[in-house]
């Protein structure tokens, strides 16, 4: 079987992410070699953390790859269940299971699966082994890899969590099937960001070949997936733990979290709130003169493209002061990614509270214009 396998080096660890179609079956398989047999062996055990209805989808044919099946430990799908509750129940049920240090955990599922699954490896013992296998598109090219993990407080989302690397990530292309258009059109808008901030060729191809990207053909999805996976794995490798490049990933989720937080994570996808925000940077960013107006009308109309945009209630004044709390603010700065060009991006922590409120205004108006939303 032909994959691609993109190598992600960090500090603290180096390890692949394979992409490919009719990858999911083999996955048993592969984590055994990793694992120097150790599964054949009866030297570890495996515990798969999913939800109900991806277990439905795609859980047999995962375990049938593996010499033992693995214990399967469920959870609601939903950012509202990424909360401390959820991982009280899966630890117990790990300590109840004989989970030890050898144990490794798989996350089979989408962004909030993979958040909490890493986050209970990171602190389950100390830490345990595990692997990533994402399910959703935003996960295949974003949130699968970096290391990044948490969970979420009231206050804000991702407030909680732990850099803990996977020990590899499976991308089956052939999963992405299933997804609702919403929630691969919400993917999309991930690898958009990705071609804005770090890869021009990348946004090239979303707006050249944006007919068979979202008519879901697997060599496209491959490439997309393959080459925004590659910015990520680039900036990770250069910044570890968000201390200053990796801040670029962050594109559009200063507003896009906050969409979320007032929306109650209930109206929008993570992508579609993160598409909302993208609009707003680069409108900032045009209004600074970073970029032209036609780089920004350019961005602005492949972003539209990967819609469409979905209508939300909220008021500007609530979403400017929900940025206040967002994780890359420094010293009460606020902290912005705004695009230079189109492949090249910076953060920027002199953003005004003038400039937040004018694009927070300018994007509502946007949400209720006919055509857009």
């Amino acid at each position: 079987m032909s994959t691609i396998s993109i190598p992600v080096r960090t500090p603290a660890l180096t390890y692949n992410v394979e992409i490919g179609s009719g990858l999911l079956p083999f996955v048993g398989g592969r984590v055994d070699a990793l694992l120097d047999g150790a599964l054949s062996a009866g030297k570890a055990k495996v515990f798969v953390v999913t939800s109900p209805e991806i277990a439905r989808l795609w859980a047999a044919a995962l375990l049938a790859g593996f010499p033992t099946p693995p214990t399967v430990l469920s959870i609601p799908a939903g950012e509202q269940y990424k909360r401390f509750a959820t991982l009280e129940t899966l630890l117990e049920q790990l300590a109840e299971g004989g989970a030890d240090r050898d144990t490794v955990l798989i996350a089979l599922g989408g962004g909030v699966i993979g958040d909490m699954t890493g986050f209970l490896a990171a602190i389950y013992m100390r830490g345990i082994r595990y692997i990533g296998v994402p399910t959703t598109l935003l996960a295949q090219v974003d949130s699968s890899l970096g290391g990044k993990t948490g969970a979420n407080l009231a206050a804000g989302k991702n407030l909680v969590g732990a850099f803990h690397h996977p020990l590899a990530v499976y991308s089956d292309i052939d999963v992405l099937a299933t997804l609702p258009a919403a929630e691969l059109r919400a993917g999309l808008q991930e690898s958009v960001k990705a071609g804005i901030i770090r890869d021009r060729a990348l946004f090239e191809y979303l707006d050249t070949h944006s007919d068979k990207v979202l008519a879901s053909d697997p060599a496209a999805l491959t490439h997309v997936v393959a080459a925004s996976v590659q910015v990520k794995a680039d900036v990770v490798a250069a910044d570890e733990k968000e201390s200053g490049l990796r801040m670029l990933l962050n594109l559009g989720h200063t507003l896009g979290h906050a969409i979320e937080a007032a929306t109650h994570y209930k109206q929008l996808l993570h992508g579609e709130a993160v598409a909302w925000g993208m609009l707003a940077a680069i409108a900032i960013a045009k209004r600074r003169n970073l970029i032209t107006v036609d780089e920004h009308d350019r961005m602005e109309r492949v972003i539209v493209a990967y819609g469409p945009l979905k209508r939300f209630e909220a008021d500007p004044a609530h979403l400017v002061a929900l940025t206040a709390k967002d994780k890359k603010n420094r010293g009460g700065n606020r902290s912005f990614v705004l695009p230079t060009s189109i492949g090249t991006s910076a953060v920027f922590k002199d953003v005004t509270l003038d400039e937040l409120t004018y694009t927070a205004e300018r994007m509502m108006a946007m949400v209720a214009r006919d055509g857009v939303a």
